[in-house]
């Protein structure tokens, strides 16, 4: 008799794929962290999925993305310390270094059905 493994959750799903994905397609920075947190350098980029750890970015893939950064998304004042998880050709997987708040999340959804 031959036991099955019972799948742990929580190790076999990545955690970018644990939390619900929101589509807001919203524009958005990518502020590098430089000397002494200096944050001069900026790259364009377009926030395609969100969720309360981290998002989906399409980045040129031409233009680099740095290891650790803030994100900035159009509409919104506070910066998301991220991280990068993977990169492939214009998409960009980020984790947030801290799950955001619910009512972030929510703002930002709501954001992308106005006008």
């Amino acid at each position: 008799m031959s036991m099955q493994r019972i799948p742990d959750v929580k190790k076999d799903i990545p955690r970018d794929q644990v939390f619900r994905k929101f589509t807001v397609d919203r524009p958005g920075r990518i502020v590098f962290v430089g000397h002494h947190l200096s944050t001069r350098t900026t790259v364009r980029c377009l926030v395609r999925t969100i969720s309360l750890h981290g998002a989906e970015l399409e980045v040129s893939r031409f233009l680099p993305v740095p290891k650790n950064f803030f994100l900035e998304i159009l509409g919104i004042r506070d910066e998301i310390g991220c991280t990068l998880m993977r990169r492939e050709q214009e998409k960009a997987v980020i984790g947030f270094n801290m799950l955001i708040d619910p009512e972030f999340l929510h703002h930002v959804v709501k954001l992308s059905f106005e006008v």
